[in-house]
């Protein structure tokens, strides 16, 4: 059995609660007798691989591999992941950095099979390392299946920290962002930008995202969240979001079915 998160209602009323209830949540969730299993599993036999084809194979150490990085649903697709791990992160034709989605790029950076002076899952906390990673995404996954906005709004705080603590330029910081499925997913609705915006050319996205987050809390780059207060103002603002969009679907849906009734 895994321990299945426990949601109260909606919105920022949700992010509340699970704010309180997280550490409890999470350690019960840790020690749900699957994920203990899968976690132990990859404990005791990571270090015993040698390839990233012996990863790909082995479909329980996978499952946390890729399960770390939010990357589950690529579990069947084994040559593709195979290829991401052996081509590894340092190449610039690499295929993780020919990918839009960033999160390639670190799972192939974290591994290190076709990286210079790697592979790394033999160093000492990689395991632990994982460990944590692998919780704090699938927690986050559990609670998705519940409210997908407080999926998106838990993983935002942690990847947001992340990033404004790496150490790297203000533009290469937004386009890690961009890059993010999930957590462009969050600026995108907190800023109420529309479904087309994706489609315009790189430089004019990251001025319009700039410029909106400047107007937001005063700042413009994704250094400011370092900050608890600054991570909380944008998932706050997008769970708002989140919540007028529902609403307005709601009313456009109820719209329609008053009409048809006539």
């Amino acid at each position: 059995m895994t321990y299945q998160p426990i949601v109260v209602g909606t919105g920022l009323v949700a992010w509340g609660f699970m704010q309180r209830t997280m550490e409890t949540q999470t350690e019960a969730f840790e020690n749900s007798f699957i994920v203990k299993r899968d976690l132990d599993y990859f404990a005791e036999n990571i270090g015993k691989i040698e390839t990233a084809e012996d990863l790909v194979n082995d479909r329980q150490l996978l499952t946390v591999a890729l399960g770390a990085f939010g990357l589950d649903e690529d579990i069947n697709s084994k040559f593709f992941i195979k290829t991401i791990l052996e081509e590894g992160s340092q190449a610039n034709d690499a295929l993780a950095n020919r990918l839009a989605d960033t999160r390639y790029r670190e799972f192939a950076e974290a591994f290190g099979f076709g990286d210079l002076g790697g592979p790394w899952h033999k160093t000492p906390g990689f395991a632990e390392n994982m460990r944590e990673q692998y919780v704090a995404r699938q927690f986050e996954r559990a609670v998705g299946e519940q409210d997908e906005n407080l999926r998106f709004a838990m993983n935002a705080v942690r990847e947001l920290d992340d990033i404004a603590l790496s150490g790297s330029s203000d533009n290469t910081n937004w386009f890690t962002v961009m890059g993010n499925p999930p957590l462009r997913r969050v600026f995108e609705t907190a800023f109420g930008l529309p479904s087309e915006f994706g489609s315009q050319d790189l430089d004019s996205q990251l001025n319009t995202f700039r410029s909106r987050l400047e107007k937001l809390t005063g700042d413009g780059e994704i250094s400011q969240f370092v900050s608890t207060e600054a991570r909380d103002q944008i998932v706050q603002r997008f769970l708002l979001m989140s919540e007028i969009n529902n609403v307005s679907v709601a009313s456009s849906g109820q719209i329609a079915l008053t009409l048809l009734s006539y």
